[in-house]
């Protein structure tokens, strides 16, 4: 049979309709009646237990999986809107599945980490592929996450992680996670994919330096207090005018730090950046996603149209070599919030999109969202992205 695969979405309004209208789709492109996986991913419009119950029924309750975000992607559409959701219908004699949720990501990532890498070692195997993880946006620490994860698995078998931040509708309140029937924030839904089938992946940054190299001065894991000695919000507003500081959104979306990329990144950029969601007006501080160490160089950084446009057109061919003239069977995107339309028209979104999916074939299922921030390897290194592009291909 080997693998088929279909991706359904919907825009309607109402979450019944959409979650039996998404799902009917994806079963139709596949060819199936009942999957074996179920993806999903929706903006946070919807009531999202009745969405989830509306798939679920509609897919005879098959495994599921996936998240919120910013907004949909699939087959030639992007949607930012409140009100979107893409399913993805999966069946497969050449692919094993495992998943589940992990809660409580504010209160110990670390925790978090090593509960999902007891669920996942019994799993392990020669034939192991990946391990997809679609976090709380809100309240990860992915150091501390990755972290947990290493302290349970076998260092010599360290397993390639994809995926993305679950993300919402700019007003930072609340993300949601999905496994099977259940519905949770702060947490973690994840999955691990085995079998024959392979996955590979690649993905672009976005984003170019302004201005001279600066210095941490104090911070506290993923809190940022100063730099050059000042608190953050002060040193920001050399780069942001009022309006946009006391907009923390405005400002957080326009300006991002950039940090110099360990070696083994710098075949992808010579900075890799992060996105700051929220701050502590009274100690003038930002929280950002991994750690950092006092004394690290840091850079402000903006997203730069060209270098996305030039880094989507790169990854198309980078697939294809990779490839080696096997068929794409499934491809997951996983897109900064920052890089939808904040930046772009819905045209340009489109074109880029369409660009991208008719270098890898414009028939293949195509499903993904736009993060809170991006999940992929990098050089043999599990690595967190912002304003980044990442796509796994399953062939």
């Amino acid at each position: 049979m080997g693998t088929s695969a279909g991706v359904g979405i919907s825009h309607h309004r109402n979450p019944k309709v959409a979650g039996q209208e998404a799902a009917a789709q994806a079963l139709a492109a596949a060819g199936i009646d009942r999957p074996d996986l179920v993806i999903m991913f929706s903006s946070v419009g919807y009531r999202q237990p009745e969405l989830l119950q509306a798939v679920r029924e509609a897919t005879g309750e098959a495994p599921l999986c996936g998240c919120s975000g910013a907004g949909i992607i699939a087959c030639g559409e992007t949607d930012e809107s409140n009100f979107a959701v893409a399913v993805l219908a999966l069946r497969s004699d050449e692919l094993r599945f495992r998943h589940g949720l992990a809660h409580g990501l504010q209160a110990d990532s670390s925790a978090v980490g090593r509960a999902i890498a007891e669920q996942v070692a019994p799993e392990l195997g020669d034939d192991t592929q990946a391990l997809f993880i679609f976090p709380d946006g809100l309240t990860c620490n992915f150091d501390a996450l990755l972290r947990g994860l290493g302290e349970v698995l076998p260092a010599e078998r360290q397993l390639p992680l994809l995926g993305g931040l679950a993300g919402e509708n700019w007003t930072m309140s609340k993300t949601y996670q999905y496994c099977d029937g259940e519905v949770i924030s702060d947490g973690v839904a994840w999955m691990v994919l085995s079998g024959s089938a392979q996955i590979l992946s690649v993905l672009s940054h976005g984003c170019v330096p302004i201005g001279a190299e600066r210095t941490i001065t104090r911070s506290a894991g993923n809190v940022i207090y100063e730099i050059d000695d000042k608190p953050v919000l002060e040193v920001l507003q050399e780069y942001l005018t009022v309006e946009e500081i006391e907009q923390w959104l405005r400002a957080s979306t326009n300006l991002s730090l950039g940090f110099r990329a360990p070696s083994f990144l710098q075949q992808q950029d010579e900075y890799i950046v992060r996105f700051m969601p929220t701050r502590n007006v009274d100690e003038g501080s930002v929280q950002i996603y991994t750690e950092v160490a006092p004394g690290t160089p840091v850079w402000m950084t903006r997203r730069d149209y060209d270098k996305v446009a030039t880094g989507i057109a790169a990854m198309g061919d980078q697939i294809i070599e990779q490839l080696g003239g096997k068929d794409a069977k499934v491809v997951f995107h996983f897109d900064c919030a920052g890089r939808g339309k904040v930046i772009f028209r819905d045209e340009q979104k489109q074109q880029l999109l369409q660009m991208l999916q008719h270098k890898v074939g414009a028939d293949v299922p195509w499903i993904g969202l736009y993060t809170y921030g991006e999940i992929g390897p990098v050089g043999g290194h599990n690595c967190f992205h912002n304003y980044t592009a990442v796509l796994a291909i399953l062939h």
